[in-house]
Protein backbone atom coordinates (compact mmCIF):
# COMPACT_ATOMS: atom_id res chain seq x y z
CA UNK A 1 0.00 0.00 0.00
CA UNK A 2 0.88 3.16 -0.91
CA UNK A 3 1.45 5.86 1.71
CA UNK A 4 -0.07 9.24 1.12
CA UNK A 5 2.56 11.45 2.88
CA UNK A 6 4.96 9.79 0.18
CA UNK A 7 2.74 10.69 -2.36
CA UNK A 8 3.13 14.48 -0.68
CA UNK A 9 6.99 14.23 -0.77
CA UNK A 10 6.65 13.40 -4.89
CA UNK A 11 4.80 16.73 -5.12
CA UNK A 12 7.00 18.79 -3.16
CA UNK A 13 9.68 17.63 -4.85
CA UNK A 14 8.45 18.04 -8.55
CA UNK A 15 7.07 21.48 -7.49
CA UNK A 16 10.35 22.56 -6.01
CA UNK A 17 12.92 20.81 -8.27
CA UNK A 18 15.38 20.02 -5.24
CA UNK A 19 15.29 17.48 -1.97
CA UNK A 20 16.50 20.65 0.11
CA UNK A 21 13.75 23.16 -1.26
CA UNK A 22 11.08 20.41 -1.00
CA UNK A 23 12.21 19.65 2.35
CA UNK A 24 12.02 22.65 3.71
CA UNK A 25 8.57 23.03 2.31
CA UNK A 26 7.76 20.24 4.38
CA UNK A 27 9.31 21.01 7.07
CA UNK A 28 11.79 18.08 7.27
CA UNK A 29 15.18 17.54 7.08
CA UNK A 30 16.66 16.79 3.13
CA UNK A 31 17.97 13.10 4.78
CA UNK A 32 14.06 12.21 5.18
CA UNK A 33 13.06 13.56 2.30
CA UNK A 34 15.17 11.38 0.65
CA UNK A 35 14.09 8.49 3.05
CA UNK A 36 10.60 9.04 1.77
CA UNK A 37 11.38 9.16 -2.04
CA UNK A 38 13.39 5.59 -1.63
CA UNK A 39 10.52 4.24 0.27
CA UNK A 40 8.46 5.69 -2.75
CA UNK A 41 10.17 3.32 -5.17
CA UNK A 42 10.45 0.82 -3.64
CA UNK A 43 6.43 0.31 -3.02
CA UNK A 44 5.87 1.18 -6.60
CA UNK A 45 9.04 -0.55 -7.59
CA UNK A 46 9.85 1.73 -10.32
CA UNK A 47 12.53 4.63 -10.07
CA UNK A 48 10.65 8.19 -10.09
CA UNK A 49 13.42 10.50 -10.25
CA UNK A 50 17.08 10.87 -12.45
CA UNK A 51 19.22 13.06 -10.56
CA UNK A 52 21.32 16.29 -12.46
CA UNK A 53 23.35 18.25 -10.53
CA UNK A 54 21.76 19.54 -7.45
CA UNK A 55 18.68 19.08 -9.07
CA UNK A 56 16.24 16.05 -9.37
CA UNK A 57 13.63 15.42 -12.32
CA UNK A 58 10.71 13.04 -12.51
CA UNK A 59 11.08 10.39 -14.78
CA UNK A 60 8.04 8.89 -16.89
CA UNK A 61 7.24 6.53 -14.19
CA UNK A 62 7.49 9.29 -12.04
CA UNK A 63 5.08 11.66 -14.32
CA UNK A 64 2.24 8.98 -13.85
CA UNK A 65 2.71 8.73 -9.91
CA UNK A 66 2.53 12.52 -9.48
CA UNK A 67 -0.55 12.74 -11.68
CA UNK A 68 -1.99 9.76 -9.47
CA UNK A 69 -0.46 11.76 -5.97
CA UNK A 70 -2.28 14.79 -7.70
CA UNK A 71 -5.84 13.19 -7.68
CA UNK A 72 -5.44 11.46 -4.51
CA UNK A 73 -4.14 14.53 -2.34
CA UNK A 74 -7.37 16.58 -3.87
CA UNK A 75 -9.92 13.35 -2.75
CA UNK A 76 -8.27 13.82 0.57
CA UNK A 77 -8.66 17.27 0.81
CA UNK A 78 -12.24 17.14 -0.28
CA UNK A 79 -13.21 14.04 2.03
CA UNK A 80 -11.52 16.62 5.18
CA UNK A 81 -13.54 19.92 3.65
CA UNK A 82 -16.83 17.72 4.01
CA UNK A 83 -15.67 16.45 7.37
CA UNK A 84 -15.03 19.61 8.25
CA UNK A 85 -18.21 21.12 6.93
CA UNK A 86 -20.64 18.75 8.49
CA UNK A 87 -18.94 18.78 12.00
CA UNK A 88 -19.50 22.94 11.60
CA UNK A 89 -23.09 21.73 10.71
CA UNK A 90 -22.62 23.56 7.09
CA UNK A 91 -23.10 19.89 5.13
CA UNK A 92 -24.53 16.97 5.45
CA UNK A 93 -28.64 15.18 4.83
CA UNK A 94 -31.64 15.95 6.33
CA UNK A 95 -34.59 13.35 6.00
CA UNK A 96 -37.97 15.25 5.86
CA UNK A 97 -41.46 13.40 5.77
CA UNK A 98 -44.10 15.07 4.07
CA UNK A 99 -47.39 15.52 2.39
CA UNK A 100 -47.31 15.81 -1.17
CA UNK A 101 -49.45 19.24 -1.35
CA UNK A 102 -46.67 20.83 1.28
CA UNK A 103 -43.88 19.11 -1.00
CA UNK A 104 -44.86 21.60 -3.97
CA UNK A 105 -46.13 24.46 -1.56
CA UNK A 106 -43.25 24.90 0.89
CA UNK A 107 -40.70 21.90 0.42
CA UNK A 108 -39.83 22.49 -2.76
CA UNK A 109 -39.31 26.19 -2.55
CA UNK A 110 -37.79 26.11 0.71
CA UNK A 111 -34.77 23.36 -0.97
CA UNK A 112 -34.24 25.76 -4.26
CA UNK A 113 -33.52 28.47 -1.48
CA UNK A 114 -31.13 26.75 0.13
CA UNK A 115 -28.86 25.54 -3.22
CA UNK A 116 -27.82 29.33 -2.64
CA UNK A 117 -27.67 29.77 1.08
CA UNK A 118 -26.45 26.52 2.42
CA UNK A 119 -25.21 24.86 -0.15
CA UNK A 120 -23.82 21.22 1.41
CA UNK A 121 -27.23 20.58 3.31
CA UNK A 122 -29.02 18.24 1.29
CA UNK A 123 -32.73 17.47 1.77
CA UNK A 124 -34.00 13.94 1.56
CA UNK A 125 -37.73 13.89 0.88
CA UNK A 126 -40.39 11.00 2.14
CA UNK A 127 -44.20 11.87 0.46
CA UNK A 128 -45.60 10.69 3.43
CA UNK A 129 -49.69 12.16 4.89
CA UNK A 130 -49.84 13.97 7.90
CA UNK A 131 -50.44 11.13 10.27
CA UNK A 132 -47.68 9.15 9.35
CA UNK A 133 -45.21 11.65 9.03
CA UNK A 134 -45.17 12.72 12.74
CA UNK A 135 -44.68 9.02 13.82
CA UNK A 136 -42.06 8.64 11.30
CA UNK A 137 -40.18 11.90 13.22
CA UNK A 138 -41.04 10.19 16.32
CA UNK A 139 -39.64 6.93 15.20
CA UNK A 140 -36.42 8.27 13.70
CA UNK A 141 -37.01 7.29 10.09
CA UNK A 142 -37.21 11.01 9.27
CA UNK A 143 -35.63 14.38 11.11
CA UNK A 144 -38.32 17.03 10.24
CA UNK A 145 -42.27 16.64 9.52
CA UNK A 146 -44.32 18.96 7.73
CA UNK A 147 -47.45 17.89 8.89
CA UNK A 148 -51.70 19.09 9.67
CA UNK A 149 -53.11 19.95 12.69
CA UNK A 150 -55.53 16.56 13.18
CA UNK A 151 -57.43 14.52 15.35
CA UNK A 152 -55.40 11.96 17.44
CA UNK A 153 -52.35 14.49 16.93
CA UNK A 154 -49.74 14.87 19.64
CA UNK A 155 -50.27 18.68 20.72
CA UNK A 156 -48.55 21.72 20.74
CA UNK A 157 -47.65 20.99 24.43
CA UNK A 158 -45.99 17.29 23.90
CA UNK A 159 -42.74 17.23 25.07
CA UNK A 160 -41.34 15.37 22.35
CA UNK A 161 -41.74 17.53 20.10
CA UNK A 162 -41.03 21.26 19.02
CA UNK A 163 -43.60 22.83 16.51
CA UNK A 164 -42.98 25.90 14.11
CA UNK A 165 -46.52 27.09 12.36
CA UNK A 166 -46.40 27.81 8.51
CA UNK A 167 -49.39 28.40 7.17
CA UNK A 168 -52.97 28.10 7.55
CA UNK A 169 -54.42 26.42 4.55
CA UNK A 170 -58.03 27.15 3.28
CA UNK A 171 -60.40 24.69 1.61
CA UNK A 172 -62.83 25.21 -1.42
CA UNK A 173 -65.51 23.92 -2.76
CA UNK A 174 -65.31 21.70 -6.18
CA UNK A 175 -68.52 21.46 -7.93
CA UNK A 176 -69.06 19.69 -11.97
CA UNK A 177 -69.34 22.86 -14.13
CA UNK A 178 -72.56 21.95 -14.72
CA UNK A 179 -73.64 21.72 -11.70
CA UNK A 180 -76.95 24.08 -10.66
CA UNK A 181 -75.23 25.91 -7.61
CA UNK A 182 -72.13 26.20 -9.28
CA UNK A 183 -71.82 29.54 -9.04
CA UNK A 184 -73.71 29.99 -5.44
CA UNK A 185 -72.92 27.07 -3.77
CA UNK A 186 -72.43 26.74 -0.04
CA UNK A 187 -71.60 23.78 1.90
CA UNK A 188 -75.15 23.93 3.36
CA UNK A 189 -76.82 23.87 -0.23
CA UNK A 190 -74.72 20.92 -0.97
CA UNK A 191 -75.56 18.75 2.00
CA UNK A 192 -77.65 15.95 -0.22
CA UNK A 193 -75.43 15.46 -2.65
CA UNK A 194 -72.74 12.69 -3.07
CA UNK A 195 -69.00 13.71 -1.69
CA UNK A 196 -65.52 12.63 -3.04
CA UNK A 197 -62.34 12.90 -0.55
CA UNK A 198 -59.61 10.95 1.36
CA UNK A 199 -60.07 8.17 3.11
CA UNK A 200 -60.86 8.08 6.68
CA UNK A 201 -57.37 8.86 8.81
CA UNK A 202 -56.59 11.17 6.24
CA UNK A 203 -56.40 14.72 8.48
CA UNK A 204 -58.45 16.22 5.47
CA UNK A 205 -60.83 13.71 6.01
CA UNK A 206 -61.61 15.37 9.51
CA UNK A 207 -61.52 18.92 8.65
CA UNK A 208 -64.20 17.91 5.82
CA UNK A 209 -66.50 16.03 8.02
CA UNK A 210 -66.29 18.74 10.89
CA UNK A 211 -66.87 21.64 8.20
CA UNK A 212 -69.79 20.19 7.18
CA UNK A 213 -70.95 18.87 10.78
CA UNK A 214 -70.72 22.45 11.60
CA UNK A 215 -72.64 23.60 7.95
CA UNK A 216 -75.26 20.87 9.70
CA UNK A 217 -75.09 17.45 7.70
CA UNK A 218 -72.69 15.08 7.64
CA UNK A 219 -71.59 14.09 4.12
CA UNK A 220 -72.23 11.08 2.17
CA UNK A 221 -68.57 10.32 0.65
CA UNK A 222 -69.54 7.64 -1.21
CA UNK A 223 -65.98 7.90 -3.17
CA UNK A 224 -62.37 7.81 -1.99
CA UNK A 225 -59.08 8.70 -3.24
CA UNK A 226 -56.01 10.39 -0.84
CA UNK A 227 -54.93 11.87 -4.45
CA UNK A 228 -56.34 15.33 -5.36
CA UNK A 229 -56.16 14.89 -8.91
CA UNK A 230 -58.25 11.90 -8.66
CA UNK A 231 -60.75 13.69 -6.54
CA UNK A 232 -60.86 16.45 -9.07
CA UNK A 233 -61.30 14.49 -11.96
CA UNK A 234 -64.52 12.25 -10.35
CA UNK A 235 -66.12 15.54 -9.80
CA UNK A 236 -65.43 16.42 -13.02
CA UNK A 237 -67.07 13.41 -14.40
CA UNK A 238 -70.30 14.04 -12.60
CA UNK A 239 -69.79 11.81 -9.64
CA UNK A 240 -69.89 14.39 -6.43
CA UNK A 241 -68.58 17.37 -4.91
CA UNK A 242 -65.67 17.97 -2.58
CA UNK A 243 -64.03 20.36 -0.63
CA UNK A 244 -60.09 20.65 -1.95
CA UNK A 245 -57.41 22.61 -0.10
CA UNK A 246 -56.71 25.29 -2.25
CA UNK A 247 -53.22 24.84 -2.84
CA UNK A 248 -53.85 21.19 -4.33
CA UNK A 249 -55.77 23.31 -7.21
CA UNK A 250 -53.18 25.67 -7.77
CA UNK A 251 -51.63 23.49 -10.83
CA UNK A 252 -54.63 21.62 -11.85
CA UNK A 253 -56.33 22.01 -14.82
CA UNK A 254 -59.49 22.12 -13.50
CA UNK A 255 -61.30 21.03 -16.85
CA UNK A 256 -65.19 19.95 -16.60
CA UNK A 257 -65.86 22.04 -12.67
CA UNK A 258 -66.15 25.15 -10.84
CA UNK A 259 -64.52 26.13 -7.79
CA UNK A 260 -66.25 27.96 -5.32
CA UNK A 261 -64.60 29.24 -2.36
CA UNK A 262 -66.18 28.78 1.11
CA UNK A 263 -65.73 30.70 4.41
CA UNK A 264 -64.18 28.53 7.59
CA UNK A 265 -62.57 25.20 6.46
CA UNK A 266 -58.93 25.36 7.00
CA UNK A 267 -56.04 23.36 7.62
CA UNK A 268 -52.95 24.37 9.55
CA UNK A 269 -50.00 23.25 8.32
CA UNK A 270 -46.75 22.99 11.08
CA UNK A 271 -43.37 21.82 10.96
CA UNK A 272 -41.76 19.41 13.77
CA UNK A 273 -38.93 17.95 15.04
CA UNK A 274 -37.60 16.17 17.70
CA UNK A 275 -37.55 18.37 20.80
CA UNK A 276 -33.73 19.54 21.42
CA UNK A 277 -32.76 18.84 17.77
CA UNK A 278 -34.48 22.42 16.57
CA UNK A 279 -31.20 23.79 17.46
CA UNK A 280 -29.18 21.54 15.61
CA UNK A 281 -27.08 23.78 12.89
CA UNK A 282 -28.53 21.34 9.93
CA UNK A 283 -32.24 21.69 10.60
CA UNK A 284 -31.77 25.34 11.39
CA UNK A 285 -31.67 27.13 8.14
CA UNK A 286 -34.55 24.76 6.92
CA UNK A 287 -36.62 25.69 9.50
CA UNK A 288 -35.83 29.21 8.47
CA UNK A 289 -36.28 28.69 4.53
CA UNK A 290 -40.05 27.03 5.27
CA UNK A 291 -40.75 29.50 7.96
CA UNK A 292 -40.27 32.36 5.34
CA UNK A 293 -41.80 30.09 2.37
CA UNK A 294 -44.86 29.68 4.85
CA UNK A 295 -45.51 33.41 5.47
CA UNK A 296 -45.47 33.94 2.17
CA UNK A 297 -48.27 31.99 1.72
CA UNK A 298 -50.41 33.37 4.44
CA UNK A 299 -49.96 36.19 2.96
CA UNK A 300 -51.01 35.39 -0.45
Amino acid sequence: MIDTRRLRTLRAVADHGTVTAAAAALHLTPSAVSQQLVALEHEVGHRLFTRDGRGVHLTAVGKIMLGHANEVLAQLERAKAEVAAYATGEAGEVTVACFATAIGAVLSPAIAALRATSPGLHVRVLDAEGDHSLAMLLDGEADLAVTVEYRGAPDAADRRLSRLPLYAEPFDLVLPHDHPLASEATLTSLSSETWIGPYPGNPVHDVITFACQQAGFTPNLAHCSDDFRAVVALVGAGAGVALVPRLALRDMALTGVAVRRTPGPERRVFAAVRRGSDAHPLLRPLLSALRTIGRSLDAG
